[in-house]
């Protein structure tokens, strides 16, 4: 088999629960999701890199959400990628995928041949959560901090939600027996199942003083905590992207004395919510003024999705608010 070919497992989650260790955690492939991500855009290496790597973890945490809600995952930095953003909408139903959406911003001048995290400034790492119509939604924010994606979302976890979380990840271009190349990208999270009232006091031990796993567990969690993750230390990268080992046998090769039990697989497609109703949804705040000024030379208005590349093409005066209220009268 060669990494090029589809394979079953490809662009799927499967939740899983380690009994023995009171633990859980979801292991990822994504394939088909990738392509459909970085084939909007001409990105340069590392930035495909930072946003395989992001889009991999929107999986991973994206599929304890409930049906209907929408997970974003969000990075805002002063370095030459200025902002990662990644949006994991649930199925509209228990048999239907999920669906996953992906772009950065950045300064092509700035970005240099240094490794993909370097390309990141100082900044933050968000958590928004959607739960739909008639209710708030949750944002939670941490700094960016430890080195790499994975390590800021393991900060964000401990940080504020008191969740002891390790994320293993792999990703990178494969190659078809033809010649030609794709991304593809694996990885598994693991969480300790949250104790009755997990506080914890002063600063962290992490970066900055940020709370690490070691900072929100008792003595005999973190034993636990610490075999499982010396387990999972012995993860390959070829084991994680997955061509010849499914996540069960992967769960079993690593975890067969924890007890092992897994769920449902849940697929995941490539999918956007742009439309053009949405984009005159947006711009039915602005006055005819405001419209003329984003009108072209060609008598349009003109509007692109960064998220799938959609291009609308708009009349003017059908746009904003006074053009509403004529609508109305």
């Amino acid at each position: 088999m060669t990494l090029g070919q589809k394979i079953a497992w490809d662009d799927s989650v499967l939740p899983f629960q380690l009994d023995r260790s009171d633990m859980r955690g979801r292991v990822a492939r994504l394939d088909g999701v990738l392509d459909g991500i970085l084939k909007q855009h001409a990105y340069p290496p590392q930035v495909e890199a930072l946003i395989a790597e992001m889009a991999l973890m929107t999986a991973l945490i994206g599929q304890t959400i409930k049906l209907r809600w929408k997970l974003s995952l969000q990075v805002q930095s002063k370095g030459p990628v200025r902002m990662i953003a990644t949006d994991y909408f649930a199925p509209e139903a228990e048999d239907e995928p999920a669906r996953i959406r992906a772009y950065a911003s950045f300064d092509k001048s700035r970005i240099t041949d240094a490794p993909p995290y370097s390309q990141i400034g100082e900044g933050y790492f968000a958590v928004l959560i959607d739960q739909g119509q008639g209710s708030a939604p949750y944002q939670g924010i941490t700094p960016l901090a430890g080195g790499s994606l994975s390590t800021c979302a393991e900060s964000y976890f401990a940080q504020s939600e008191q969740l002891p979380t390790r994320f293993a990840l792999s990703f990178g271009k494969s190659t078809e027996a033809g010649g030609s190349e794709h991304w593809r990208a694996g990885g598994i999270m693991l969480q300790h199942m949250p104790k009755a009232s997990p506080f914890a006091t002063g600063g962290g031990s992490g970066d900055s003083g940020l709370l690490t796993p070691s900072d929100v567990l008792d003595e005999d969690s973190e034993e636990n905590w610490n075999r499982v993750n010396t387990l999972l230390s012995t993860v390959e990268d070829l084991e994680l992207i997955g061509p010849l080992v499914t996540p069960a046998d992967l769960l079993v090769r690593l975890f067969h004395e924890e007890g092992p039990r897994v769920f449902d697989m849940q697929p995941v497609r490539f999918g956007c919510t742009c439309s053009e109703e949405r984009v005159r949804n947006s711009l039915s705040i602005y006055s005819s003024r405001d419209i003329e000024k984003m009108t072209t030379d060609d008598g349009i208005v003109t509007a692109d999705c960064q998220f799938c590349g959609a291009h609308y093409r708009l009349d003017p005066a059908t746009l904003g608010f006074e053009a509403d209220q004529d609508d109305e009268s």
